[in-house]
């Protein structure tokens, strides 16, 4: 299968919002491994140091253990993150199939705050339909608890 085959078979979720707080702030809250722990799931190894291998933890579903394996790729302080985010088992159909995606995190300073955008991409479709759903509401909800959190800081 060549490159854009495959590519005409994934979905990307983007999440873009202007968030009323310093790029540095929301940054913190992006890259601290308690602070990662209340706005998506309990992570576990995470530093903002590109090869960093680290683990967040959700709920199991079928044949996966609910752990996503995750590496840092680009750091770039304050404007970028992005890591691979793999989990799920071949076993799975639905939630809880196999996932090899990538996040990418970008931070703009702009009047009035910080535009934040997460890109989430790779998704297989069919394959990863469930997991494309679930995540594309699961991170615009994250955007309202990262919002939250930096309000405290």
């Amino acid at each position: 299968m060549t490159d854009d085959a495959l590519k005409s078979d994934t979905q990307d979720i983007v999440v873009d919002e202007v968030l009323p707080h310093a790029p540095e702030t929301i940054w913190k809250t992006l890259t601290t491994g308690e602070l990662i722990d209340r706005w998506l799931m309990k992570s576990t190894g995470f530093e903002p140091v590109e090869g960093t291998r680290f683990t967040l933890h959700t709920t199991p579903a079928g044949a996966w253990d609910g752990v996503i394996h995750c590496e840092v790729l680009e750091v770039t302080r304050n404007e970028r993150l992005s890591y691979s985010w793999r989990g799920g088992h071949d076993g799975n159909a639905e939630y809880g199939s196999r996932l090899d995606t990538v996040v990418t995190w970008t931070l703009a300073k702009v009047d009035g705050g910080t535009r934040l955008r997460v890109v989430h991409s790779g998704f297989v479709v069919p394959k990863n339909n469930a997991a494309f759903r679930n995540l594309r509401a699961g991170w615009t909800k994250c955007f309202d608890r990262i919002g939250a959190i930096s309000d405290g800081q």
